[in-house]
């Protein structure tokens, strides 16, 4: 007896179709699963077996070939358990086979028969809607990320006895359907606020124009001035996800498994700030299949790298191409696969070992050789990636002592949010959303300058010894502080403020 269910996998960010074929013949009882299959669908068998049994189901003492088909894609992971199990009791009469050939089947099984979830569901559901399906049986954790994709008939399964009532007999499973509190299970009223932040107004603003055109940026200042505090305050201030950017972000996120429990779409940008052990594979994605890094995890957010010259140089420098590009590409014996990294770098530093170099309160008692040791960790290619460079120094008591609150971060957001939506129009016509992502070609087309901000320009580049691509980076960085002005042209006002954000260039890695 011979029947077909289907399923799907998953290499990188998409989903591919699996056919799940299952013939039941004479023979001397063994089970075999064919197509592919890592370690780990290799060991469906036992649990498929237990499962089926403790379920109240009879497992066929006969010959049982499984095939997942395409045999040329490699076959990962526990998510095939559900639909060897099903493919299984249909093809010994105990389900229906006529009724099962229109679903979609994904989850591992439990020795007991129940259902567990499993990684990836969202992409996997994307792409078999895409390809006609539309009934999806789903485990119960995983149903609310299922029911994203709009139009999918999710079926939330516990156990294996669901799928038998379901399709035997008048008991079918509810449909899942996603509530507003799923949808916004990343609640916004969780974020920290600028307007707790006391003085600090030169990085504020500089954190600000970052927001509006996603630029990358280096707080460089002494340990207590506010740099990881101001850094944590910046996803309140970033624009709303769009549904695209939410369904991006919330598959990388599925793959990875760190979705939270019983929530849809991610709805607030991501903040990631890993610790400085970590490693290249860590930073970038990595594995026998590779799995999106932290890189990735920050799509369409914020990467923050508290205390930068810590982190390993391989792993820094693992960053270059990523940054510059907005994917990294992770190449492995048996797989090449691409994420997207489309990311807001905020990093942060001491001036040296000691911290208090150009302090004005505290005496630096680093030598000039420890000095240049220090520094030497971040190179001048990463530092050239980093368009505004923002010198925190540390904070005066009258500051810390009034009671006046600063400005906050729904203001602040407001005014990114006009110059995010100038961007937009501007853009409409190009793949780019924002000015960080303005090519050198581009860059001719929109940031035009005349020749006083010409002559601006010429002197920062000759006085400061700046490379092509910082050049490229005040264009930028001017462009978005017209934005936030809301002037069409760049003039040399924003010239003059870029350019402060470079100056540090010079002031600390000459």
């Amino acid at each position: 007896m011979l029947s077909q269910i289907n399923s799907c996998g998953l290499i990188g960010l998409n989903g591919f179709m699996v056919k799940v074929e299952t013939d039941i013949g004479n023979g001397l009882p063994r089970f075999d699963i064919v197509g592919l299959p890592d370690a780990s669908v290799k060991e469906a068998r036992d649990r498929v077996h237990a499962a089926v049994k403790n379920a109240g189901f009879g497992f066929p003492a006969r010959k049982i070939i499984v095939n997942l088909a395409p045999a040329s894609m490699k076959k990962v992971g526990a998510a095939y358990d559900l639909p060897i199990a099903v493919s299984i009791l249909a093809a010994s009469n105990q389900l229906p086979d006529d009724k099962l050939s229109k679903a979609v089947f994904i989850g591992e099984l439990s020795l007991d028969g129940g259902v567990c979830p499993v990684n990836g569901v969202l992409p996997m559901v994307i792409h078999a809607y895409s390809e006609g399906y539309r009934e999806f049986f789903i485990p119960a954790e995983n149903a609310a990320e299922a029911a994203a994709v709009d139009g999918a008939v999710v079926y939330p399964v516990k156990n294996l006895k669901d799928i038998h009532a379901h399709f035997c007999t008048n008991a079918q499973i509810e449909q899942f359907v996603c509530t507003n509190e799923m949808y916004n299970s990343n609640n916004v009223d969780t974020l920290l606020d600028f307007c707790e932040v006391k003085g600090q107004d030169t990085a504020k603003r500089a954190l600000e124009i970052a927001a509006a055109g996603n630029h990358n940026v280096i707080l460089i200042g002494p340990p207590g001035t506010g740099k990881t505090m101001l850094a944590q305050r910046i996803p309140g201030i970033l624009p709303d996800l769009t549904l695209d950017e939410s369904l991006e972000v919330t598959k990388i996120h599925s793959i990875a498994g760190i979705l939270p429990t019983g929530g849809a779409l991610i709805s607030t940008r991501p903040f990631r700030s890993p610790h400085h052990s970590v490693s290249a594979s860590g930073l970038t994605g990595g594995g026998t299949i590779p799995h999106p890094g932290e890189l990735s995890l920050a799509h369409n957010g914020v990467l923050f790298l508290d205390e930068l010259p810590e982190f390993r140089r391989d792993v820094l420098e693992a960053m270059r191409q990523p940054l510059e590009d907005g994917v990294v590409t992770i190449s492995r014996v048996n797989a090449t696969l691409s994420y997207p990294c489309n990311i807001m770098l905020i990093a942060s530093m001491n001036p040296c070992k000691c911290g208090y170099f150009g302090d004005s309160k505290h005496r630096c008692t680093c030598s000039a050789t420890q000095i240049d040791s220090y520094r030497s960790k971040i190179s001048g290619p990463l530092l050239d990636r980093i368009d505004i460079q923002v010198e925190v120094s540390s904070v005066d008591y009258s500051d810390l002592s009034t009671t006046e609150q600063g400005e906050s971060s729904a203001v602040i957001k407001e005014r990114v949010n006009n110059a995010r939506q100038l961007q937009k129009e501007r853009y409409k016509d190009l793949p780019i959303h924002s000015n960080a992502q303005l090519s050198a070609g581009q860059l001719e087309e929109f940031c035009r300058v005349g020749e006083r901000e010409h002559k601006i320009l010429e002197n920062a580049f000759n006085r400061l010894g700046l490379s092509a691509r910082a050049y490229s980076r005040i264009l930028k960085v001017s462009r978005t502080i017209a934005d936030l002005e809301g002037e069409r042209d760049i003039n040399g006002t924003h010239i003059a403020e870029a350019i402060q954000y470079r100056s540090l260039d010079r002031k600390y890695f000459e």
